[in-house]
């Protein structure tokens, strides 16, 4: 029989393959998408959208649909002997180009559900309840094989498939692994408590630091407790919150999600194998959960990726396009790892005995990796940075420049009053902002379809510009 042929591949769908597969469709791809799932994730796990993922979900056309059914948080606190020794959410406030300066407390199901659906009205609904059995690359492509026999030829393969990835020990990656021995339950459920209770992220300072409670959607409260054995039950967890909240008493009302987790930290050593299989999300890192970086950052390789495997297949980028996804995100990954391993021991280490506001320091020095905001891409100056955001003049009245932006598409900005006569292909959006205040003002700025600037030159230079980027 011959093999079903579509572009892409991708195994495993948690938030990153279905992110994946979504902009894939949006760029004209043809997908199939294959999980061992009955269906998408109906509660638990990631609990946190940073201000970098709703800037980029704006960009997906993704963020009116989800923003509205979280609960914003920008502000972190320490409490300890009965009171709150401090408040701080100056990281939020010194963020420029930012329009929502802070976190969507949101659980990843919202996202994953939402993703599910849209894939569902394309016409690319995920495969479920399926498994593969290999994965092997070929000469123009890949092809892969379900585990009931059925083949399917692609030119790309993505892996997206968890941090125990069928398709990156398939393609024999090496991911080391580093086990902390760190601890922890969590437990998401309605309480009950005459706690005074905002929507804040607290940080609980005992002998060590080893609750801490995470505002979340709806009546839903998290907590991460650390237990240091594998071994415990909810009422041992529950009774070390009651510990760390005293004079106050906590219970639950109703319990929605309780597990347990250790601290693991990888990177994988190569995120492609080949040009043609790609790795992304837990697949190719891990990390602790600490600063709630590791569904923004899966995230954030599926909007780095996808781009680039469109304008390869379908406007003839070049392969060093293809491996600009790894020297782009394996960095970024690495300073996860760097963050929250950090974030995570000090909740058991320290020097002074400050567990708690050694937590919320780092967050502070760290705030970059933790919001999303900082992450940049090589390059001087402008280049390699995200867009910032802000109201801009356009047309008759003021829109902000992320609304302008198009994920299937480059977008030259041209910031200022010049005559233009430019030939662009098809895969390039124009947009000439007039009279502008913008910072960018006087300039014509290129902004790669993940909303990172990809150059900058006076208006007087953009035909070079031109010339240059599709010439």
């Amino acid at each position: 029989m011959t093999p079903q042929v579509v572009d892409l591949v991708i195994v495993g769908a948690g938030p990153v393959g279905l992110m994946c597969a979504y902009l894939a469709n949006l760029c004209g791809m043809s997908t199939v998408i294959v999980d061992k799932s009955d269906g998408p994730l109906q509660v638990g796990r990631a609990d946190a959208l940073n201000a970098r993922t709703l800037q980029l979900l704006e960009v997906g056309k993704l963020f009116d649909a989800l923003y509205p059914l979280g609960k914003p948080c920008n502000t972190s606190s320490v409490w300890a002997d009965g009171k709150f020794l401090s408040r701080q959410s100056s990281w939020w406030d010194e963020l420029e180009g930012c329009q929502h300066k802070h976190f969507l407390m949101l659980g990843q199901s919202y996202v994953e559900q939402l993703l599910d659906g849209r894939l569902a009205e394309q016409g690319a609904a995920v495969r479920r309840s399926t498994a593969i059995s290999n994965v092997e690359v070929i000469k123009d492509g890949c092809l892969t094989t379900f585990a009931g026999g059925e083949t399917i030829q692609s030119r790309y393969v993505i892996g997206a498939d968890g941090s125990r990835s069928f398709v990156r020990e398939k393609m024999t990656v090496p991911f080391e692994i580093v086990r902390p021995q760190i601890i922890w339950a969590v437990i998401d459920g309605v309480v009950e408590t005459d706690f005074p209770k905002v929507p804040e992220i607290i940080v609980f300072q005992a002998e060590t630091s080893d609750v801490a409670w995470i505002p979340r959607e709806g009546n839903i409260e998290r907590f991460y407790v650390r237990m240091d054995v594998s071994d415990f039950s909810l009422e041992e967890a529950v009774a070390k919150i009651n510990r760390a909240i005293k004079p106050h008493v906590l219970g639950f009302k109703e319990i929605v999600w309780f597990s347990q987790f250790s601290v693991k930290e990888s990177v994988a050593e190569k995120f492609s194998v080949q040009d043609r299989v790609f790795l992304a999300g837990d697949a190719c890192h891990i990390h602790s959960v600490n600063g709630g970086q590791g569904l923004n950052t899966g995230l954030a390789d599926a909007f780095n990726l996808i781009w680039k495997l469109n304008m390869t297949l379908n406007h003839g980028g070049a392969r060093a396009l293809l491996q600009s996804y790894e020297s782009e995100r394996k960095p970024v990954a690495l300073s996860v790892i760097e963050s929250s391993g950090e974030l995570v021991r000090s909740t058991k280490y320290s020097v002074n005995g400050t567990h708690a506001e050694d937590y919320v320091r780092i967050v502070q020095k760290r705030a970059g990796n933790i919001t999303g905001m900082g992450i940049r891409y090589a390059g001087e100056g402008l280049v390699g940075t995200r867009l910032f955001d802000s109201e801009v003049s356009f047309g008759s009245g003021t829109v902000r420049l992320y609304s302008l932006l198009d994920y299937t598409k480059f977008t030259l900005f041209v910031f200022g009053d010049v005559e233009l006569d430019l030939q662009l292909p098809e895969y390039v959006q124009l947009v000439v902002v007039r009279a502008s205040d913008s910072v960018y003002a006087g300039q014509a700025v290129l902004v790669r379809p993940d909303a990172y600037i990809e150059s900058v030159v006076s208006l007087g230079r953009v035909g070079e510009l031109v010339e240059l980027a599709f010439g």
